[in-house]
C-alpha cells in the first residue's frame, strides 16, 4: 500500500485563466511516471493534496473526471502561501499530488435517476468532473435527463466559459447560467441561484440533486429542493471545512464525531443532520 503521506511527483503541462480577476486558475497536471498515473484511480467528488516543495501543500478538489485520461485538472483560487506560489508558476513546474482522498458522490444510487446540478462560484469544480464524467460515451446511459444549473457574481467570474458553451448544446442536458447581478457583457439569465432553482422547479421523481458552491448559497437552496420534492437523502452536497491533512490525523475539520476530509467531502442532507449547527 502507498505511503499516505508521499505526493506522487507531477508537472504543470498548462495553465488556463478562469476569470477576469485572475485569482483563479485551472492547472493542468501530468504524472512523471505512468505507473503513477495508473495507480491514481478516482471518481468525481474527491480531492487531493497539492504540494509545492519548500511551500507545503493544499486540499483542493479534481476538476477533472477520469475518463479524461493523462491529465488532471485543479481549478485553484489564490488564498495563501501555497496557492499563491502556485498561481506564480509556470508550465513545467515539478510539483507533488498526494490522494485520491475523501469519498465520491454516491454514483452506484445514481444510476437509471435523472441527476439536477447546483453549482456556485468557484465551487463548480467538482461539479465540472461529475457532469463530465456522466457526459462521456460510456457512462452517459447510465444515467437519465441532466439539469444543470451554474451561477457566479458576475459574467467575469463565471468558469470553464468553453465547456459551458459546449453543454448547452449537449443533447440531454439542460444547462442553465445565471449571475447575481447583469452587467454590460452579459445577455444571459439574471439571478440568483436558489430563486433560478424554483423557477426552473426540475421534478424530484426519481431524481438526485448535487450542490456544491458557498455556505449561504447551500443555506438557501436546500429549502428550494425540499419544497420540490427533494428527500433528504436525495440532496447530495460536497461541502469542505477547515481542510488540511486529507486523512483525519490533524484535526482541523473534525464536526461532532465526522472528519469532513475522510467521512466527506460528500454527505447527504440526511447525513448533516446529526451534525452540530457550527457546520
Amino acid at each position: 500500500m502507498k505511503n499516505p503521506y508521499v505526493p506522487y511527483p507531477v508537472q504543470i503541462a498548462d495553465i488556463a485563466i478562469e476569470n477576469e480577476a485572475k485569482d483563479i486558475k485551472t492547472f493542468k497536471l501530468v504524472f512523471e511516471k505512468e505507473e503513477d498515473r495508473r495507480t491514481f484511480q478516482y471518481l468525481p467528488g474527491q480531492f487531493a493534496e497539492l504540494s509545492l516543495f519548500g511551500y507545503g501543500e493544499s486540499p483542493i478538489g479534481i476538476a477533472s473526471s477520469p475518463t479524461e485520461e493523462g491529465r488532471l485538472l485543479f481549478s485553484v483560487k489564490r488564498t495563501g502561501t501555497v496557492t499563491g506560489e502556485l498561481h506564480n508558476s509556470e508550465p513545467g513546474r515539478p510539483m507533488g499530488v498526494r490522494g485520491p482522498l475523501g469519498n465520491t458522490f454516491p454514483w452506484p444510487r445514481m444510476e437509471g435517476k435523472n441527476i439536477v446540478v447546483v453549482g456556485g462560484g468557484f465551487a463548480f469544480t467538482t461539479l465540472r468532473s461529475a457532469i463530465t464524467y456522466m457526459l462521456a460515451p460510456a457512462n452517459r446511459k447510465r444515467f437519465g435527463d441532466l439539469t444543470v444549473i451554474y451561477g457566479a457574481r458576475s459574467s467575469g467570474e463565471l468558469m470553464y466559459k468553453e465547456t459551458l458553451q459546449q453543454w448547452e448544446n449537449t443533447p440531454g442536458l439542460r444547462m442553465i447560467v445565471t449571475v447575481d447581478k447583469r452587467d454590460d457583457a452579459w445577455t444571459g439569465r439574471e439571478g440568483f441561484v436558489p430563486e433560478v432553482l424554483q423557477d426552473i422547479a426540475p421534478s424530484a421523481a426519481n431524481a438526485i440533486a448535487l450542490v456544491c458552491g458557498p455556505p449561504i448559497m447551500i443555506k438557501f437552496t436546500i429549502p428550494v429542493l425540499t419544497d420540490l420534492g427533494f428527500s433528504k437523502e436525495d440532496i447530495v452536497l460536497s461541502l469542505e471545512m477547515r481542510m488540511k491533512c486529507g486523512i483525519g490525523k490533524c484535526g482541523r475539520c473534525n464536526i461532532g464525531r465526522k472528519y469532513v476530509c475522510v467521512d466527506g467531502p460528500v454527505f447527504t442532507c440526511r447525513e448533516l443532520d446529526g451534525i452540530p449547527a457550527e457546520f
